[in-house]
């Protein structure tokens, strides 16, 4: 809980700083439900300390359970202090919840081993919460206010099945991890998540031989699905072994030069609309498309100057609020 002495001020021009504890009491409030009002004032004040500040990369990773997301990432963070000594990064680590008890282990932290005092990395576990697509219904607000003070932001999900994306609907760039020998070409095409996500990590690659035919496995099916993938090229392939300590240095690399962001309007409207469909079904996207969907221009809003006019999540919020509670009140007088 956040100190009743404390401002939030405070608290965000700590966070700026990367220091852990505001942080983490942050992302404590961001957390709990009915946060909107909390949301509002915490972006508010972020914009008024740090204007015009550039978001970080944002970087999923998902795979199967198994596949060694999370040995891979701690390598990841060894390396990305040795080798980005002006840089910041923060990961957020999903783990299961169980169907029974609602609880969850958060064992991804076990096997990611940081330095303690340093500013430069943190980490986040969260409990799935028994959400489809490997995410936490808060995950997303959580990574916008982490883009803000670092300048890598990892997501790491749980362990997904075939067509589970959503990670890759908040990420510049995702990363599916797979492992050697871990389906055929038949398994690779009927995957949708195949189609999604702009690289692929072949872990685990202690053994060569084994490596190597799962990547050409993979390299033969992406050429079978070239045409309807992003740009219509084969995306990268990289193999990597945490126990021989090979391929990460030249994961690691292609992350810290990867030039593209994606476009946050899109993200923000599509976020927008999985919160509707979530918490109001049917009956509020039927309401979103029949009120509001018009004054979109393919996800994107001009203004006077003819810029792009950025989205901002909590206004659209709570302007739908507003719509669902005159389309209930006119439901009743009808």
């Amino acid at each position: 809980m956040m100190d009743p002495t404390e401002t939030l001020s405070q608290l965000v021009s700590e966070a700026l700083l990367g220091e852990k504890f505001p942080i983490a009491k942050i992302i404590s409030k961001i957390e709990t439900e009915n946060n909107l009002t909390f949301r509002e004032s915490l972006f508010s004040e972020i914009q008024s300390q740090k204007p015009n500040a550039k978001d970080g990369l944002t970087i999923g990773i998902t795979g199967t359970p198994g596949a060694g997301k999370s040995s891979l990432l701690g390598e990841l963070c060894r390396l990305f202090l040795e080798f980005a000594p002006d840089k910041k990064m923060a990961i957020v680590a999903i783990d299961p919840s169980s169907n029974i008890s609602g609880g969850s282990i958060l064992g991804d932290r076990t096997r990611v081993t940081l330095p303690r005092r340093d500013t430069r990395i943190y980490f986040r576990s969260q409990p799935s919460q028994l959400e489809l697509g490997g995410l936490n219904p808060y995950t997303y607000h959580v990574i916008r206010f982490l883009r803000k003070i670092f300048d890598y932001v990892f997501i790491e999900t749980v362990g997904i099945g075939q067509n589970e994306i959503s990670v890759s609907l908040i990420s510049d760039i995702s990363f599916l991890v797979m492992q050697p020998l871990g389906g055929d070409q038949v398994q690779f095409m009927k995957s949708g998540i195949m189609e999604v996500p702009e690289a692929f990590i072949i872990n685990k690659c202690d053994e060569e031989s084994l490596a190597n035919s799962s990547y050409y496995m993979l390299e033969s099916t992406l050429e079978f699905i070239k045409d309807i993938l992003p740009d219509q090229s084969l995306p990268p392939i990289f193999k990597t072994s945490v126990v021989k300590k090979k391929g990460i240095e030249e994961l690691l690399n292609f992350i810290l030069t990867y030039p593209k962001r994606k476009d946050k309007n899109i993200e923000t409207i599509t976020q927008l609309m999985q919160w509707i469909r979530n918490e109001y079904g049917r009956f509020g996207i039927g309401i979103w498309k029949k009120i509001e969907s018009n004054a979109w221009n393919q996800a994107v809003r001009l203004n006077p100057l003819g810029g792009i006019h950025k989205i901002n999540y909590e206004s659209e919020e709570t302007k739908f609020l507003s719509l669902i509670r005159n389309n209930i009140v006119q439901n009743n007088n009808n």
